[in-house]
């Protein structure tokens, strides 16, 4: 059972996916949004890659834990993939994602060339590697 991990931007879509056994998450790729079918059909591409069965969706909470207009757009999305998918698709409080991502990238020197390519997986990857560990965590 694999999962993947979306980071839904304005113009980005990153994607991470989990190992088979669901433990570790990585980085896969950043899509360049253009239309919402060619989102679509690349996102399908990779699961069926992949083999994924589940999708984690990042969902932006203002730090007083409600939902702004970013995270409403954010679960739209995620209501259209699980539609056009018929996957399960989750979402998990992706608050700080981004920014620990970038502080990552930065304390290993990244360039800012580099981090700008790599920033949206590393924080799909992020998601995902939360969302598996809280998981593993309530079955303990």
């Amino acid at each position: 059972m694999r999962l993947m991990g979306l980071d839904y931007g304005d113009k980005t879509i990153g994607v991470a996916v989990s190992d088979e056994l669901g433990w570790t998450a990585q980085g896969l790729e950043v899509i360049r949004r253009t239309t919402e079918e060619r989102d679509m059909a690349r996102l399908r591409e990779l699961i069926a890659q992949y083999g994924v069965t589940e999708i984690v969706v990042g969902l932006p909470k203002n730090m007083n834990n409600t939902i702004g207009p970013r995270g409403e757009i954010c679960i739209a999305f995620s209501e259209q993939l699980h539609e056009t998918l018929q996957l399960p698709v989750h979402l998990w409080d992706e608050r700080l994602t981004t920014a620990s991502a970038r502080r990552t990238l930065l304390e290993a020197d990244v360039s800012r060339k580099k981090r700008k390519q790599v920033i949206d997986k590393m924080a799909a990857a992020l998601i995902l590697q939360g969302y598996m560990d809280a998981q593993s965590n309530s079955k303990r």
